[in-house]
């Protein structure tokens, strides 16, 4: 007897279903049983996994956090706040999203950009990030407003740094992404940048 085709573990393939659907149909026209059946599970089986179908987009924010705090934790006693973050970015960057994954991180940000409640969730996220920010710089020794100030502009760099790998070639490196969106918050924090309405 032939060995059987090895399969993914039910979570990934629940989540490829999920994307190819809301590719194909949109989120608001995709339900989990269409999911379930595309991955060739139950619907029992999306539930031990997911809480509702917006989630199936977000099941890595507990690993995103985690990677990132830990990282944080562990940076050098001599960095500032922001590099700390970005150090926390880094490690992200090279856990969670490798150039191989570039496909599916883009893939997943266009079914959130189609959908104003996926959004929103996504923004929900981000804002539960930054209270974990605040509270891991300040495990740091970080006094609060320093430390939402610096939580607050460590999140717009991976933003933007995300946008950029997403929207750009899947060769790109995340985490140089990041640098150069640190640069660039330095560059107009020093007032590097050109003065809006300054003479030509």
């Amino acid at each position: 007897m032939g060995m059987s085709r090895w399969k993914p573990d039910a979570q990934t393939r629940l989540v490829q279903a999920a994307l190819e659907l809301y590719g194909e149909r949109g989120f608001e026209q995709t339900t989990v049983a269409e999911i379930a059946q595309r991955a060739g599970l139950t619907e029992r089986t999306y539930f031990r996994h997911f809480a509702d179908k917006r989630e199936v987009l977000f099941g890595g924010s507990t690993v995103f956090e985690e990677t990132l705090i830990h990282a944080i934790a562990n940076a050098p006693d001599v960095a500032t706040p922001i590099d700390a973050v970005v150090v926390g970015l880094d490690a992200v960057a090279e856990a969670m999203f490798p150039p191989e994954r570039h496909d599916y991180a883009r893939r997943r940000q266009a079914a959130i950009m189609a959908n104003a409640g996926l959004q929103e969730r996504e923004q929900s996220k981000f804002a539960s990030l930054v209270a974990a920010l605040v509270v891991a710089l300040g495990q740091r020794g970080v006094d609060e407003p320093t430390a939402r100030l610096t939580a607050e502009v460590g999140v717009v760099i991976f933003k933007v740094a995300f946008e950029r790998w997403v929207d750009g070639d899947q060769h790109l490196d995340l985490s140089q992404l990041i640098q150069e969106s640190l640069r660039d918050v330095r560059g107009v924090t020093a007032g590097e940048g050109s003065a809006v309405g300054a003479a030509a």
